[in-house]
């Protein structure tokens, strides 16, 4: 039994060592398939859609706790095909993204607005939206920035909210 446990690991470990001998990957890819592929990236990018902003950056400057923040970027296709927006990501729940669900044409223009509930947001903010699209990058980033100012909360409003303990 044990000189079949022994034949076997032997065998195991010369095969092994046998497949690694004829080097790397990156040795084996031709280099006519690798300027192929750059050749079809560039036609591809020729043709992408390309997206423009008027501001990639928006600051609101300092608001009240509980306001609802509205910011408004307009998206300008400078691209030769459509640009399709399939999903806008918010960095967190507070930030709900609003965005054209329909291509936008060459040359045509649409908004993408982000409404951000600044309600338990105190202090400085910043909150990004990522932009899923069809150029060349795949993904934009727009930044939503300012200050909230805290609630201040009164006397009797602090006492609605604390709860009196339970007696057992």
């Amino acid at each position: 039994m044990n000189k079949i446990v022994s034949s076997s690991l032997l065998v195991l470990s010369l095969v092994f060592f046998n497949s690694c001998k004829e080097g790397n990957a990156s040795e084996k890819v031709k280099k006519e398939n690798i300027i192929t592929a750059k050749k079809r990236d560039v036609e591809i990018t020729k043709g992408s859609a390309e997206i423009q902003f008027d501001i990639t950056e928006y600051d609101f400057g300092t608001v009240n706790e509980g306001e609802i923040v509205e910011a408004k970027f307009m998206v300008t296709n400078s691209g030769k095909t459509d640009l399709v927006i399939s999903n806008v990501q918010a960095s967190c729940g507070c930030t709900v993204p609003v965005w054209p669900r329909t291509p936008i044409k060459p040359g045509d223009s649409a908004e993408v607005l982000a409404n951000f509930n600044t309600a338990g947001k105190p202090n400085r903010q910043a909150k990004t939206l990522t932009l899923i699209t069809n150029t060349a990058r795949g993904r934009e980033v727009l930044k939503l920035k300012g200050s909230v100012t805290p609630r201040v909360y009164t006397d009797d409003e602090i006492r609605k909210r604390i709860k009196p303990l339970k007696k057992n």
